[in-house]
């Protein structure tokens, strides 16, 4: 299909429908960008998880059973690390770990992100583009009834255990596009807001300077991550509860009102259609949840479909 997209993503849901889109359109018609306020310094090395994620994932590396690390790991670093009195909390195999020691050697040598993250997608042999969100750093914090984490600490070592209260995205007001963000949107006939946690995945994104006003401008379609009142993967239906507000495919637009054009929901949630409908969102119900590489391309080619009958029917 001949059709430039942007996608938006951020961690495992993203990642696969991304994958799913590239087996879908030639590679110069489709740039991924990708959320790094996840992103952390740990044994002081820079991790980028869900960079990683979509590289990984888009190389066919990734693990097919946790969706995030590679596959055929090992963890020896790790081992020694945890006899030797270091933290383990997070888990780095000696793959991944060889990524996050290049990468932190590149960054301590002036080069950007971006250019470490272009350097790794074209060395693990990824045809299409990834572009972080932002070259400087915007790190994610979440406001608990325990007091702030870093995202890591929430997510991985409390393993989201604490009640969330609200979210707030350090250094975003000063955070510029990394280059080729905004060119990559402008040029789009159509931006996808993957499946990935609208508070954490890609709230980062479009809170970046420039971001939201270039996603506004083009036809959007989010496919919602929770399915049946619950998320495919992760704790965005958690973080809904805790925040007032019952999960549902319609929460995950009116999150996004403003900037929707259609929005893709499950078979099981057919029952909210008339309701997205009444927000002025056009919509596509489907299988979403992607179990193997046939569900991602198969999604993704009815999400592109769909796309593209919404950009021909936007006004010039």
């Amino acid at each position: 299909m001949a059709l430039r997209v942007a996608a938006l993503a951020g961690g495992v849901g993203g990642a696969k429908l991304a994958d799913g889109l590239a087996a879908n359109l030639a590679p110069a018609d489709l740039t991924v960008i990708v959320n790094t306020g996840d992103d952390f310094e740990h044994l002081g090395l820079v991790i980028c998880p869900d960079l990683d994620t979509v590289v990984y994932t888009l190389a066919g590396m990734a693990n097919p059973e946790t969706g995030w690390g590679r596959a055929g790991e090992t963890w020896n670093c790790l081992a020694t690390l945890g006899i030797l009195g270091s933290e383990t909390w997070f888990r780095l195999g000696d793959k991944d770990l060889a990524v996050h020691i290049e990468r932190t050697r590149r960054i301590r040598l002036g080069q950007s992100l971006s250019d470490t993250t272009e350097a790794m997608r074209q060395a693990l042999g990824v045809g299409v583009r990834i572009l972080p969100m932002s070259d400087d750093p915007v790190r994610t914090v979440v406001e608990t009834e325990e007091g702030p984490l870093s995202f890591q600490e929430y997510f991985v070592a409390r393993r989201c255990g604490p009640k969330v209260r609200s979210f707030r995205f350090e250094g975003i007001d000063t955070a510029r596009p990394a280059p080729g963000v905004l060119h990559a949107l402008s040029e789009s006939e159509a931006v996808v807001l993957c499946p990935s946690n609208p508070w954490v995945s890609l709230d980062p994104i479009l809170a970046v300077r420039g971001v939201r006003q270039a996603v506004s401008a083009r036809p959007v379609v989010a496919v919602s991550p929770i399915v049946g009142g619950r998320a495919v993967k992760g704790p965005a239906a958690k973080m809904f509860h805790e925040l007032g507000i019952p999960p549902s495919a319609r929460a995950v637009a009116e999150h996004y009102r403003g900037l929707l054009t259609g929005m893709v929901i499950d078979r099981q949630d057919r029952g909210e259609e008339a309701g997205l409908r009444s927000l002025g969102t056009r919509v596509l119900v489907t299988d979403t949840v992607m179990r193997t590489s046939e569900d991602r391309r198969r999604l993704a080619a009815e999400v592109l479909e769909f796309a593209s009958s919404l950009a021909e029917r936007r006004p010039v």
